[in-house]
């Protein structure tokens, strides 16, 4: 097929089988397609794999344990020792490496704690509704009147200190956000047509919710907690700063914050160091899930 340009020229339409073989493409591709021109996903994205493949094998390659004297107390970054040692002799850098596992874990799990709780009020009350409802979003309303970081710190004074502990609080801080999306979500699904032909076939409240309308509501679901996943690291390197998470000698990001304040002024690199992971583990992973909420909006679909 050609088209008329000025002049007299003309200029061959795009075949119709290029068009076909773009419109088949499967929703899944299109949406990597996307996420792979966004350049800051992408280097975001690259920063996490490497922080993972760190949690996963660091225990092999990394020079001194978390509990070993490197040297002299307190000396400064040098090839040997490349962030420094901390007042006890310690490695800072084999530190640092050490607890990218340990931030990862309570960022992924605390989240994932959050998004299963969530994910099922939220299910719940917006398929039910009525009395249910009410309850759940009673219940919600009362855990958002706290600040989502002061709700930690009491579940966490309840509970004591620790990693465990911190994970818990922070995911219970982030039910209601998870609870109230997915409740949305579901009020919508519920006047599509998928549902009512699955009402109609007998298909029971159970089956129906997370069989037909949790698959369609997932996508909002997986962009918040990946969004969710920087503010739970920072909120547990919070709780450790304060000393109501990780207890000594957990290599901990911000329990290391809080060892090295009291010596800022002759040895940066204790606060530093561990400072510029927790900012760039957060960095990558917010670009990450920007991009992510972009490669998905349906707006963008072609």
């Amino acid at each position: 097929m050609q088209t008329t340009l000025a002049g007299g020229l003309q200029e061959a339409a795009p075949a119709p089988a290029v068009r076909l073989a773009s419109a088949r493409r499967a929703p899944w591709q299109q949406t990597l397609d996307r996420l792979r021109r966004n350049q800051a996903a992408m280097v975001g994205s690259t920063i996490i794999l490497i922080l993972v493949l760190i949690a996963l094998f660091a225990p092999l390659f990394v020079r001194f344990e978390e509990t070993d004297h490197a040297g002299k107390s307190l000396t400064p970054p040098n090839p040997i020792n490349w962030a420094g040692t901390d007042v006890l002799g310690r490695d800072v850098f084999s530190r640092i490496m050490l607890g990218t596992r340990i931030s990862l874990s309570v960022g992924v799990l605390s989240v994932a704690i959050g998004a299963s709780v969530g994910l099922v009020l939220g299910l719940t009350a917006g398929y039910y509704l009525g009395k249910v409802d009410a309850g759940i979003v009673m219940l919600v309303d009362t855990l958002l009147a706290f600040p989502g970081i002061l709700l930690a710190i009491a579940i966490v004074a309840v509970l004591g200190p620790g990693l465990t502990n911190v994970m818990i609080a922070v995911g219970i801080s982030a039910i209601p956000s998870y609870t109230r999306l997915v409740r949305g979500s579901v009020l919508t699904a519920r006047e599509q047509e998928y549902v009512t032909a699955s009402q109609v076939a007998g298909c029971g409240a159970r089956r129906l919710m997370f069989r037909h309308i949790m698959p369609n509501i997932l996508t909002p679901v997986i962009v918040l907690a990946t969004l969710d996943i920087p503010t739970a690291i920072l909120s547990a390197a919070g709780l450790s700063f304060l000393g109501l998470g990780a207890q000594p000698p957990s290599p901990e990001w911000g329990a290391m914050v809080s060892d090295g304040r009291q010596y800022l002024r002759v040895a940066w690199w204790l606060t530093t160091c561990p400072g510029i992971a927790i900012m760039l583990t957060v960095l990558a992973i917010n670009q990450f899930g920007d991009g992510l909420r972009d490669a998905l909006d349906p707006r963008l679909r072609t």
